[in-house]
């Protein structure tokens, strides 16, 4: 064959394969498939399983296990290719849904951007961002670093139904946290909060001096091809953005944030956060194996979980069927982002529930859960490349019976949340009545529904 013509079929090749998406020399149909991210409004491209060493039957029956336990969502990759997705991804997929937690690691993504970008120190006491006067802390609120926000180790007191119970009433989140009184040293002990990453989230605008929406859009959510109107983020009625909560994003978006860590950070060519910032988040941190900054991780044992219905700690991974670098965005009622970096696999999925074993801190998604464990177990088998050791069936940790409520619905919480400082309550705070937040939600709203 002519050298010219060679060329003429090699570059026919080269062709048909970026034009789907795939960035490999792979040919279709053969083991070692690589695609790329998706690019603005693009989809993900969709290759079968075996093309990315998958066992067609095992990614089958792992998405047939969360099609029957409550998934409302489900996409697996491997590579950057999609091989999965769930039954209802049709009818979901493009569907805004509250994400819950996870919204709190995008708060951990949004400081380590601005850590990056020399607005902030991780260890610098918030003291540098809050405002001075009456209802803004004492000396030893405003000693909390950065660091013990991103742990959930502000000591801060907290009951987290309490936390979320005043969503739609609450006038200023930040003075709330702050008003809450310390019940530990802080960086001395774990303890699952909502007001404290709220806390967080207001520091970070104030490092950045924007809005925390505007600064997420611009930094984060731009680079990935998610537009502004693409989802809503709920604010307080000061208009402060929630950082526990709410953030509602459609799932194929969401999974481009998962697709993000995957790649320690950079999407498309593109330095999003420093890889640097990615390998602290997803270490154990000193008070909680399980807990990095604001993702769980797989990488350290024990794991204690938030306090639904009591704070547990049980001595073994977060997941005990998948490997030690897996680490995820998690949400309640299981809205998650799994990463695996070492077997190129992220996992997207929502829903309400599905564990079936009988722990009722399954439903904080926090401790070891056997909707986790079954899923991982069912689709690891089927990795063609490497080696991943059957784990066994799920072992549930002993039953707790701590099932006071004033572990997460503490009524001493929620009053200082209504009645934050003499002149700052849920009616009136410092001569006014605040209705912005409430103004910007229902916009947010309004222009996503428009939009779709």
């Amino acid at each position: 064959m002519p050298v010219r013509v060679k060329r003429l079929v090699v570059m026919a090749a080269v062709l048909a394969v970026t034009a789907g998406g795939a960035t490999a020399a792979a040919e279709p149909g053969r083991p070692g498939a690589q695609c790329a991210v998706p690019d603005g409004a693009g989809s993900a491209t969709r290759v079968d399983p075996a093309d990315v060493d998958l066992d067609p039957a095992a990614v089958r029956d792992a998405l047939d296990y969360a099609n029957t336990h409550m998934r409302t969502s489900v996409q697996v990759f491997r590579h950057d290719c999609l091989v999965g997705t769930g039954a209802l991804n049709p009818v979901t997929q493009d569907a805004p849904v509250n994400v819950w937690s996870s919204t709190k690691s995008v708060v951990s993504l949004l400081t380590g951007i601005a850590r990056d970008r020399g607005q902030l120190q991780l260890d610098d006491p918030i003291d540098r961002y809050l405002p001075q006067g009456a209802g803004w802390g004492d000396a030893a609120h405003r000693a909390i670093t950065v660091r013990q926000l991103l742990t959930q180790t502000s000591g801060i007191r907290q009951a987290i139904a309490s936390e979320a119970a005043t969503t739609g009433t609450d006038v200023n989140i930040a003075r709330e946290a702050l008003a809450q009184p310390l019940v530990r040293e802080p960086g001395s002990a774990f303890e699952y909060s909502q007001r404290g990453v709220d806390l967080l989230a207001f520091v970070v605008q104030r490092a950045v001096g924007r809005d925390l929406q505007e600064f997420a859009q611009e930094a984060l959510f731009a680079p990935l091809g998610i537009n502004a109107h693409d989802y809503f983020w709920l604010r307080d009625r000061s208009g402060n953005t929630y950082g526990y909560g709410h953030l509602f994003i459609p799932p194929e978006r969401f999974a481009r944030l998962g697709l993000l860590m995957a790649h320690d950070g950079e999407w498309n060519g593109t330095r999003v956060v420093s890889a640097d910032y990615v390998a602290q988040l997803r270490q154990p941190s000193a008070t909680n194996g399980c807990y990095g900054f604001l993702f769980w991780t797989n990488a350290g044992k024990p794991c204690t979980s938030a306090n639904v219905p009591h704070a547990q700690t049980v001595d073994r991974q977060m997941i005990t069927s998948a490997p030690a670098d897996l680490y995820a965005m998690v949400g309640a009622f299981h809205q998650n982002n799994f990463v695996i970096p070492s077997l190129g696999i992220v996992v997207t999925w929502t829903g309400v529930l599905g564990d079936t074993a009988p722990n009722a801190a399954g439903i904080a998604s926090s401790l070891p859960a056997d909707l986790y464990h079954n899923f991982f177990r069912i689709l690891l088998r089927g990795v063609r490349d490497q080696h991943v050791p059957d784990p066994g069936p799920y072992q549930n940790p002993p039953f707790d019976f701590d099932f006071n409520p004033i572990n997460y619905a503490d009524p001493r919480v929620l009053l200082t949340d209504l009645v934050p400082h003499p002149q700052c309550t849920v009616l009136v705070c410092d001569g006014t009545v605040p209705l912005r937040g409430l103004t910007q939600n229902g916009e947010a709203i309004l222009g996503t529904v428009l939009d779709r």
